[in-house]
C-alpha cells in the first residue's frame, strides 16, 4: 500500500437536520467503495471544514479518527474557539442529521433520552424520541448540568441505545457524541465523574488561535461570513456514512504486531505506577488507544500500525483517563506532561 502523509496530529434542544433521517449505511454501498476512495473522501474533510473553521485540523482529524472507531469525543476550550461551529460544519460535510442540546441545570434526563407521551386521542403512552436520536449529537457545554443529567447519556454511549420504562431503543449508526466542556475553573460548572469522562474516546483541547488565525477570523467575518449558514460559506458534503462504513471495514485489517500491542500494554502500565497519579490508565484506555492507533495508521494509508501511531494518539487517549494526585496538582502537574513523561521514559519497539 502506497504511504500517504500523515494526518495532521491532533471540543434545551435545537435540532439542524442535515439529512432526512439518521442514516444507517447499507451494506451494498459500503461493498462498492474501494478503501483508498473512502480515505480520500475523509481526508478531504479538513478542507472542506477549514471553509468555515479556522485552524483547529487536530480536533478535525480527531473527530474523524473517532468516527472511525465508534467513539465519542470530549471538546474542551474556552468560550468563543468555534467547538460548537466544528461539530456542526463536520455534520454538514459529512451529510448526518445532527441535533444539539444545551446543557442547563434544569435539563432532566428525559430531555436528552426521550420519555412516554400520553395521547389523549388513542387512551395510550406513546415514546417520543429525545434528541439522543440522531447521526451526531452536539452535547453543549455538558459539564453546566448536575451528575443525574449527565448520566443519562451513559447507556447511549456505550450500548448504543436508550431504555424507557423497560424497553430499549436502537440509536442509529453512526452514531457519535461530541460534548463540548468548559474548563472546570469555570463558575457553575459539574466535573463529569469518572466512568462517564471513560466513555470518551478522545478528549480533545481547543487552544485560542494565533494571531494570524484570529486575523482570518475577522477578515471572513468583515467579508460577510455568517456562521449560522453553513451553505452560503460553500460546506458541502464529501463523504458519508457509506465511507465511515467502508473505512471501518478496512482498519479491521489493519496488522499490530505483538511488540506494538506490549507497548501499549507497557505505557498504560506505566501511568499506573506513576507518583504523580492516583488512577491510572484501566484495560479500557489501552484497548482505545489501540483503536485510535489503527484509525491513524490507517488514515496515512498503511496497512500496520507503528510505535509512532500509539505516541501520536496517546495524549488526547489518556488525558482524560488519569487523576493527579491532589499534591501533584498543586505543584502544578498536568496529565498531559505525566503522559509526555511516561512516553518518554518507556522504551519503544523498533
Amino acid at each position: 500500500m502506497t504511504e500517504q502523509a500523515a494526518p495532521t496530529p491532533l471540543t434545551k434542544t435545537d435540532a439542524t437536520p442535515v439529512a432526512d433521517a439518521p442514516v444507517d449505511a447499507p451494506a451494498a454501498e459500503v461493498a462498492d467503495i474501494p478503501a483508498s476512495d473512502a480515505r480520500a473522501a475523509l481526508t478531504a474533510l479538513r478542507t472542506e471544514i477549514a471553509k468555515a473553521v479556522v485552524g483547529q485540523d487536530a480536533a478535525v482529524t480527531g473527530l474523524v479518527v473517532a468516527l472511525l472507531c465508534g467513539g465519542h469525543v470530549l471538546l474542551e476550550g474556552v468560550p468563543g474557539v468555534a467547538k460548537t461551529l466544528l461539530v456542526r460544519t463536520l455534520s454538514a460535510a459529512l451529510s448526518l442529521e445532527t441535533k444539539r442540546i444545551q446543557f442547563t441545570p434544569d435539563l432532566m434526563p428525559g430531555d436528552v433520552t426521550g420519555s412516554l407521551v400520553y395521547d389523549a386521542r388513542t387512551a395510550e403512552f406513546s415514546f417520543q424520541p429525545g434528541p439522543v436520536f440522531t447521526n451526531l449529537l452536539l452535547a453543549d457545554e455538558i459539564n453546566r448540568t448536575p451528575p443525574k443529567t449527565q448520566a443519562s447519556l451513559l447507556e447511549a454511549m456505550e450500548e448504543r441505545q436508550v431504555t424507557v420504562d423497560g424497553e430499549p431503543r436502537k440509536l442509529p449508526d453512526p452514531f457519535l457524541v461530541a460534548a463540548t466542556q468548559n474548563p472546570v475553573e469555570y463558575e457553575g460548572t459539574y466535573p463529569l465523574p469518572e466512568a462517564q469522562l471513560d466513555r470518551f474516546l478522545l478528549k480533545l483541547i481547543l487552544p485560542l488561535p494565533t494571531r494570524e488565525q484570529e486575523f482570518q477570523v475577522l477578515a471572513r467575518h468583515a467579508a460577510g461570513f455568517d456562521p449560522r449558514d453553513l451553505a452560503a460559506a460553500g460546506v458541502r458534503p464529501v463523504a458519508g456514512p457509506a465511507d465511515l462504513a467502508a473505512a471501518r471495514a478496512e482498519i479491521a485489517k489493519l496488522t499490530v504486531s505483538p511488540e506494538v500491542l506490549a507497548y501499549i500494554v507497557d505505557l498504560c502500565r506505566a501511568t499506573r505506577q506513576s507518583p504523580s497519579l492516583s488512577i491510572g490508565v484501566s484495560p479500557r484506555g489501552a484497548t482505545a488507544l489501540l483503536g485510535t492507533s489503527r484509525a491513524w495508521a490507517w488514515l496515512a494509508g498503511r496497512d500496520y500500525v507503528t510505535p509512532d501511531d500509539v505516541k501520536a494518539l496517546a495524549l488526547p487517549t489518556l488525558r482524560h483517563r488519569v487523576q493527579l494526585r491532589a499534591e501533584a496538582e498543586m505543584e502544578g502537574v498536568t496529565a498531559d506532561s505525566v503522559i509526555q513523561a511516561v512516553l518518554t521514559q518507556t522504551p519503544a519497539p523498533r
